[in-house]
């Protein structure tokens, strides 16, 4: 599923090609993704400006004259920027088409993908309202973890992916930040050393920094919008490696399931 390094790639992205632009039409040709896309939007949207492109957490928030589109690019989406009259493939789903001539296309495979449209302040949306702070935040620091993980005997890596803590750290951030960081996924959160708070946060900014700066990762479905893949996984340490030698100190990294999903890690490197 893409996380934040991969939507905020894609953000960087498609700005430049939307904002001033206004939109000549909503091509919508299936409306079954997550939620049911609503066909008024055509109508809704036609003839309205793009003001700009923003993101929260794993959502693109595309904020026009009256109100906010809210996108998500499920497990296998991608929006990218290309001429209106390209040859459509299959899995393209919606056209927002622009008077430049171009059009923003979103593809997806699952069907897992959703858009929203919102009149109000979209941080008040149902999708947005209870999230935790960006990993970027100044709110977001060893204080605020130790804090909100006092007495939690929740796994350390699952604390970190829970989005009401913080945002945008999935499964392969997490398994990447927490090697950095030198501590293991499975100890508790609420074990965790004031120091070792400190050190997470660091590596849950380097890490996902370094992801954005490379595109993001690409595992298997994901492209940026203009139509290439992220290269951070030629950069993982432990994500997906299990049984190879670690980068560090070559002891074989190890896997193990934790919440129905794949952790990795350094038993050499990790406390």
């Amino acid at each position: 599923m893409p996380e934040l390094p991969e939507v905020e790639t894609t953000r960087r992205g498609i700005r430049g090609a939307l904002v001033g632009r206004t939109i000549q039409a909503f091509d919508l040709r299936e409306s079954r993704l997550r939620w049911p896309v609503a066909r008024k939007l055509a109508k809704e949207l036609a003839g309205q400006r793009v003001l700009d492109v923003r993101r929260r957490a794993k959502y693109l928030l595309i904020d026009l004259e009256r109100g906010t589109l809210i996108a998500h690019l499920g497990m296998s989406g991608s929006l990218r920027v290309m001429p209106a009259t390209a040859a459509r493939i299959l899995h393209d789903h919606y056209d927002l088409v622009l008077d430049s001539g171009q059009c923003l296309r979103f593809n997806d495979p699952r069907r897992f993908g959703s858009l929203h449209w919102c009149t109000g302040d979209p941080a008040e949306h149902s999708l947005l309202a209870d999230l935790g702070p960006e990993p970027f935040d100044g709110q977001f620091d060893a204080e605020y973890l130790a804090a909100r993980a006092r007495g939690r005997k929740v796994a350390v890596k699952l604390f970190l992916m829970d989005q009401h803590t913080v945002v945008g750290v999935g499964n392969i951030y997490a398994s990447e930040a927490l090697f950095r960081a030198g501590v293991r996924p499975r100890r508790a959160a609420g074990r965790i050393r004031r120091a070792e708070w400190q050190r997470i946060v660091e590596a849950i900014r380097d890490v996902l920094g370094d992801a954005i700066r490379q595109g993001g990762t690409t595992l298997r479905d994901y492209v940026n919008a203009d139509g290439t893949p992220g290269y951070f996984r030629q950069e993982l340490y432990v994500y997906e490696r299990a049984g190879e030698p670690c980068r560090r100190c070559e002891t074989p990294i190890r896997q193990f399931q934790q919440g129905q999903r794949s952790t990795y890690f350094c038993p050499g490197c990790q406390a």
